[in-house]
């Protein structure tokens, strides 16, 4: 198996199966946990998951709320797609620790 920069090659074991996805990334776990909490306490969670996207997200994708749009099982790090096909859908469970920091993860939508 190849390492690669957003997702791996090599390796047939699982089918290729499809996401649409949010997240924030954030360098500091203290963020993340922060974050998380806020998220999970707030009566709107997906506003606020977008909010502190724009607010935080060290990715370019904050400025869309965190919004990745759909993209295939192995076009991100492995982390983080094992984390969008476990959690549940449209919520924030966890944070992932990936090689470019911590992600914040909202699966809106997946074909499974």
């Amino acid at each position: 198996m190849v390492p690669m920069l957003l997702g791996w090659h090599g390796d047939d074991s699982m089918a290729i199966r499809r996401a649409h996805a949010s997240h924030i990334l954030l360098r500091q776990k203290s963020d993340a946990v922060r974050i998380l909490s806020e998220i999970q306490e707030a009566k709107k969670p997906l506003k606020v998951f977008e909010k502190a996207a724009k607010k935080h997200s060290k990715c370019p994708s904050g400025q869309r709320g965190g919004d990745l749009g759909w993209f295939h099982e192995r076009q991100m790090a492995r982390e983080f797609s094992a984390a969008c096909f476990e959690q549940p859908l449209k919520e924030v469970d966890r944070f992932v620790k990936t090689e470019f920091g911590y992600h914040l993860i909202w699966v809106h939508e997946r074909d499974e």
